[in-house]
């Protein structure tokens, strides 16, 4: 049987430059059943959940729902909840946590604040503190949105957590449904396609180190899809893998082709040159919808600047 992924897979579509773009994730506990818009049709309050879509709207604030993997009994509305919330900006990247009983206490919440990376309110708040355990690796399973996500999202989730993975959760959308499984790592906000649990048990790893592992990423959610090709990219030709040295801090031009500055935290620069492309043949950007050409950031040139010319940009 023919999916979007196998299809996806089997045209070898670059992952680079794919991932989600949010500079702040907000996680929500909501065990049981998903809907397809899971902020308003799962046993979270459909109003609340409305309210929260509208309160995150152009802040960078992304908002998921987040469960335990295992089977999914309809059993309510819990007591207690996990809450997290985490910046992907390096320099500024942090992940907080709290436990809630009250998810009205989300409205009260700055989304605009939370966008630019000030975890103040979710503290004051919620009562979070800095989350010092195991990092986070949210798998998407919501099988209503598209069926490969709940066909090879769920085995993983159950894989990573039954290994003694206490940071595994399910989480309602990652985007690209035909790269699944798909995979976010918080903090530093990487997300991965295709994955196994060898490799993401490999990437966590490398979390715990500060150390990236470009193999399979998609891209870091902080960056728009340009930026995030042109610093996987300049990760690869400087052979750089510590989380946190690489800024975009600039990105010039527009679809079809851009220019993207990537700072390292030791002053060096590099301009990208990514082009917009089209994936062909045709085929499913997911499953049961029609066949299409989704747009691929190519990476056309990367080049160090030399001294003189970080001096002229800076």
């Amino acid at each position: 049987m023919s999916t979007c992924t196998s299809a996806s897979r089997h045209l070898d579509e670059p992952l680079a430059g794919t991932a989600a773009t949010a500079r702040t994730w907000l996680l929500i506990e909501q065990p049981g059943p998903w809907g397809a818009k899971a902020l308003t049709s799962s046993h979270l309050d459909p109003s609340l959940g409305r309210a929260l879509e509208a309160a995150a709207q152009g802040t960078g604030v992304r908002i998921a729902l987040i469960r335990r993997p295992g089977r999914h009994a309809d059993c309510g509305t819990p007591a207690e909840r996990h809450v997290y919330a985490a910046h992907t900006a390096p320099g500024n990247g942090w992940l907080h946590s709290a436990m809630s009983r009250d998810p009205e206490q989300l409205l009260d919440l700055d989304f605009g604040a939370l966008g630019q990376g000030d975890s103040r309110s979710f503290d004051e708040v919620l009562g979070a503190r800095p989350h010092t355990e195991e990092p986070l690796a949210l798998v998407c399973t919501n099988g209503k949105r598209d069926r490969c996500c709940a066909l090879l999202g769920r085995p993983l989730a159950a894989e990573l957590a039954s290994s003694g993975v206490n940071g595994a959760w399910e989480v309602t959308h990652l985007g690209g449904h035909r790269f699944s499984p798909t995979v976010l790592v918080l903090p530093h906000g990487y997300a991965y396609g295709r994955a196994e649990a060898h490799a993401v048990k490999e990437i966590l790893q490398g979390a715990r180190e500060g150390r990236v592992v470009t193999e399979g990423c998609r891209g870091n959610s902080a960056w728009e899809r340009p930026g995030q090709a042109a610093e996987l990219a300049v990760r690869t030709a400087a052979d750089e893998h510590a989380a946190g040295v690489l800024t975009v801090v600039r990105t010039d031009g527009a679809a079809p082709r851009w220019e993207v500055t990537v700072a390292h935290a030791d002053g060096r620069l590099w301009r990208v040159i990514v082009a917009q492309g089209t994936s062909l043949p045709p085929r499913p950007e997911s499953c049961g919808s029609p066949l299409g050409s989704p747009a691929r950031m190519d990476v056309v040139a990367v080049r160090q600047l030399e001294e003189a010319a970080v001096a002229v940009a800076c």
